[in-house]
C-alpha cells in the first residue's frame, strides 16, 4: 500500500509547487494603492501661463519627502523648490519657479500610500505651447527591481510563516494535545516560528529601498532604516518582532513543560496556553491589519478588527490542516493521530470557514463597492478566483468529514479487538508460566505457594510482552552495557526496525485512515494555491480605487496617458472690494466641436477655494461672429460649479469670458481665448 502512495504523493505535490510557482511568476510587483484622481495642470493640458504651483490629488493620504513630487523642464532641470505640502485632504502641492518659459514641463512623484505601498507616475503638460523634452516618463515605477522581487517573496514567506505557526500550534491545543510530543510536529511549528521571524527582519530591512531608490546599496543604510522605524510599516515590523519573542516562549512550553505534563496535568495549562497563545496572534494578526487595506478606506474603525478575525481563521484552517497532514504522513507509527483528533479539527475547521465567509463578504464590499467591480477590475477577478478556491476547498472538506466520520467509528471498534488480543495473549502467557512453575515445584510446596509463584510467572510474562520495539530496545541496551557482542546489537536493532516497519504497513493498510490522508493532501494543495491568491489580493489595487481612478480619467497606475484634447484657462480676478481678488480656473473637456463638459474653480491667491454670490460664463468667435453663447453653471461645491453639454457649434479660436461678482455691487469680467476643435 506505501509503495501506491508515494508516486501519488511527489505526483501532487510537484502539480502544487508548479501551481503556486505560476501565480507567484504572475503576480509581479505591487500595485499602487492610492490612485492619482485629479491634477493641476491636468494632464495634457495646455495652460497660458505658467503656473505658481503644480498639485496633485490621491485616492487616499499619502506620505512623501522632498523628492517626492518634482517638476521638470523640457531640458530636465528641476524647476520646484523641492518641499511638497499638503493642502487639503489628499491633495499635495510644490511651488515652482517664476518666469518659467514656455513648453513642455514634466511632473514625476514617488510617495507611499497609507497602506504602505508606494506609488509613482508622471505625466506632463504644456505652457503656451507643446514642445520637444528630453524627460522620459516611460517606465516610471516603484516597488519593482531586484528588491521589489525580494520584497514580494518575504511578504509570501511571511503569511506562510504565520499560517503554520498559528495553525500548527492551534492544532496540538484543540485538537490533538499529545501531538505536542510528537518530533515532526514540533519541527513544523517550529519551522512557521523561523519563517516569520526571518521575512519580518527581511521585510525591516529592505523597507527603505524598496519604497525608495530600490538600489540594493540602500538596504543597508542605517539612516534610511532610521526613518522606516518612524513610518506605520516600519512600527508594524518592530511590534511583529517583539510579538514573535513571545510566541518563542509560548513554544517552548507548549512542547516543554506541557509535552512532559500528564494528561489530566495538561488540562490546566492548557488555558493558560490557549489565552497566551491566543493573545500572540491576535497581535500578529493586527501587524497586517494596521498597515495594509483595512487601515484606510471606509468604516476603518470595523475593518481592521475583521481583517484580524479573518487573518486567524485562515491561519487556524490552512495551517491546521497543514499540521494534520503532516502527521498523517510524516507521523511515527507508534503515534498515529487518531480519530477523535481528526473529528475534533473538523468542528475547528467549520467554524473557521463560516468566519471566512462572513469577514471575506464584509471585505469584498468594502474593496470592490460595486458588481461590475468583479469582472472590470484586477482585484476583483482574483476575488473571483479565490471564492472559486475556497469552494473547491469546502467541497473537497467534505469527503474528509465523511472519511473522519469512518474513522472515528473504527477506532473504537479496533481499540476493543487489540484490548482482547492483548488480554488473551496474556492469558495463555500466564497459564503457560502458571503450569512451567508449578512443575518444578516441589511435591512438598503448598498450593498456595504454587498458585503465588504462578502469578509472579505471569506478570514477568506479560511484562516481557509489552511490545516488541521496546523489548528490541532493551535488548540492544543489555547487549552494550554488559559487553554483549555487536552482532547482537545489530540484531536488536534490525528487530526493532523491523516492527517499526510492521506498524506503519498496519496504520497505513487501514482503508480510512489511507482515504482521509488522501483528502486532506488534497486539500493542503488547494490551500497552498489560496494562500497564494490572498497574498496576491494584499498587493493589488482594491477594485474601488481603481474604479475612481477611472472615472477620474487617471490611469490607477499613474504611468502617463495620451492627452485628452481639455483646455485649462487660469485667470486672475480682482473686483476691487475685500476680498475681491483671486483666480477663476475654467476646465473645457475634451474642447472639440460639439458637446463639452465645463468646470469651473474660484480660489483666493494662497490657493484655498471659496464661494461667491454669482458666477457666469460666456463663449464668443468672433471671427465668424458668433456668441457670446452664455453658459450658466451649476454651484457643486465650495469654489466648484460645473455644466455639462456645452454645446460649441465649430472649429477656432473662442474667447471665454467669465463674470464674477463677489459682493451686489462687486464684479467683474475676464477673458482668455483658446483654440478649440
Amino acid at each position: 500500500m506505501t509503495q501506491t502512495i508515494a508516486p501519488r504523493v511527489r505526483t501532487l505535490v510537484l502539480l502544487l509547487l508548479a501551481a503556486a510557482c505560476a501565480l507567484l511568476a504572475g503576480a509581479g510587483p505591487a500595485s499602487a494603492h492610492a490612485a492619482l484622481t485629479g491634477s493641476d495642470p491636468r494632464e495634457g493640458a495646455v495652460v497660458d501661463k505658467a503656473p505658481a504651483q503644480v498639485s496633485l490629488t490621491f485616492s487616499e493620504s499619502v506620505s512623501m519627502d522632498d523628492d517626492s513630487l518634482r517638476v521638470l523642464d523640457p531640458k530636465g532641470k528641476r524647476v520646484d523648490d523641492g518641499k511638497p505640502s499638503g493642502t487639503g485632504g489628499t491633495t499635495y502641492s510644490v511651488k515652482l519657479h517664476a518666469g518659467l518659459p514656455d513648453g513642455t514641463y514634466t511632473v514625476t512623484y514617488q510617495v507611499v500610500s497609507a497602506d504602505s505601498h508606494p506609488v509613482s507616475g508622471a505625466y506632463t503638460f504644456s505652457v503656451g505651447a507643446p514642445s520637444e523634452t528630453s524627460v522620459t516618463v516611460s517606465g516610471q515605477g516603484a516597488g519593482g527591481g531586484f528588491v521589489g522581487g525580494l520584497y514580494g517573496v518575504g511578504r509570501y514567506v511571511s503569511y506562510a510563516g504565520f499560517a503554520v505557526l498559528v495553525g500548527g500550534a492551534a492544532f496540538v491545543l484543540a485538537c490533538w494535545p499529545r501531538g505536542s510530543g510528537v518530533r515532526v510536529v514540533q519541527r513544523f511549528v517550529v519551522s512557521g516560528w523561523l519563517s516569520l521571524t526571518a521575512a519580518t527582519l527581511l521585510l525591516l530591512l529592505l523597507r527603505g529601498s524598496y519604497t525608495g531608490s530600490g538600489k540594493v546599496a540602500d538596504v543597508f543604510d542605517l539612516g534610511l532604516l532610521g526613518e522606516v522605524l518612524q513610518t506605520k510599516a516600519g512600527a508594524a515590523l518592530v511590534s511583529r518582532l517583539l510579538l514573535l519573542a513571545a510566541a518563542a516562549l509560548f513554544i517552548a512550553v507548549l512542547f516543554g513543560a506541557y509535552d512532559k505534563r500528564k494528561d489530566e496535568e495538561k488540562r490546566d495549562l492548557t488555558f493558560g496556553l490557549a489565552v497566551g497563545g491566543s493573545v500572540v496572534a491576535v497581535g500578529l494578526a493586527a501587524t497586517w491589519a494596521m498597515s495594509e487595506h483595512a487601515s484606510v478606506g471606509l468604516q476603518a474603525g470595523l475593518a481592521m478588527p475583521v481583517d484580524v478575525v479573518h487573518l486567524i481563521a485562515v491561519a487556524t484552517w490552512l495551517g491546521g490542516l497543514t499540521a494534520l497532514l503532516v502527521a498523517l504522513y510524516r507521523g511515527p507509527a507508534d503515534t498515529p493521530v487518531p480519530g477523535l483528533a481528526v473529528s475534533r479539527f473538523s468542528r475547528v475547521a467549520f467554524t473557521s470557514v463560516i468566519a471566512l465567509v462572513v469577514t471575506g463578504t464584509y471585505q469584498s464590499w468594502r474593496q470592490l463597492g460595486s458588481w461590475t467591480a468583479f469582472t472590470d477590475t484586477r482585484y476583483g477577478q482574483l476575488l473571483l478566483v479565490k471564492i472559486g478556491l475556497v469552494a473547491v476547498l469546502v467541497g473537497v472538506a467534505y469527503f474528509s468529514r465523511r472519511w473522519t466520520a469512518q474513522l472515528a467509528a473504527a477506532t473504537p471498534v479496533a481499540g476493543a479487538s487489540a484490548a482482547r488480543r492483548a488480554e488473551k495473549g496474556a492469558g495463555k502467557a500466564s497459564t503457560k508460566a502458571g503450569t512451567k512453575a508449578a512443575s518444578k515445584t516441589s511435591g512438598n510446596t503448598s498450593t498456595k505457594a504454587a498458585s503465588k509463584t504462578a502469578s509472579k510467572a505471569s506478570a514477568n510474562a506479560g511484562t516481557e510482552a509489552s511490545g516488541n520495539a521496546k523489548v528490541a530496545e532493551k535488548a540492544s541496551g543489555t547487549a552494550k552495557g554488559t559487553g554483549g557482542s555487536p552482532r547482537a546489537a545489530q540484531l536488536a536493532r534490525q528487530r526493532a526496525a523491523v516492527d517499526a516497519a510492521r506498524q506503519k504497513r498496519q496504520r497505513d493498510a487501514d482503508p480510512n485512515r489511507f482515504g482521509l490522508r488522501r483528502s486532506v493532501l488534497a486539500e493542503a494543495g488547494i490551500a497552498v494555491v489560496l494562500l497564494v491568491v490572498t497574498t496576491v489580493l494584499t498587493q493589488t489595487e482594491p477594485g474601488r480605487t481603481e474604479e475612481e481612478a477611472k472615472a477620474a480619467g487617471t490611469s490607477s497606475v499613474g504611468n502617463s496617458a495620451p492627452a485628452t484634447g481639455a483646455v485649462t484657462l487660469d485667470m486672475p480676478f480682482d473686483t476691487g472690494s475685500q476680498n475681491g481678488k483671486g483666480v477663476v480656473r475654467v476646465e473645457l473637456d475634451p474642447a472639440r466641436v460639439g458637446a463639452n463638459d465645463l468646470h469651473l474653480y474660484v480660489e483666493r491667491p494662497d490657493g484655498t477655494a471659496f464661494d461667491i454670490p454669482e458666477v457666469k460664463v460666456a463663449l464668443t468667435q468672433k471671427a465668424k461672429n458668433i456668441g457670446p453663447l452664455p453658459v450658466a453653471p451649476d454651484h457643486i461645491t465650495t469654489g466648484h460649479w460645473s455644466a455639462s453639454g456645452v454645446q460649441i457649434p465649430m472649429a477656432g479660436d473662442w474667447e471665454v469670458a467669465v463674470t464674477v461678482r463677489t459682493s451686489d455691487i462687486d464684479q467683474v469680467t475676464i477673458s482668455k481665448n483658446t483654440q478649440i476643435g
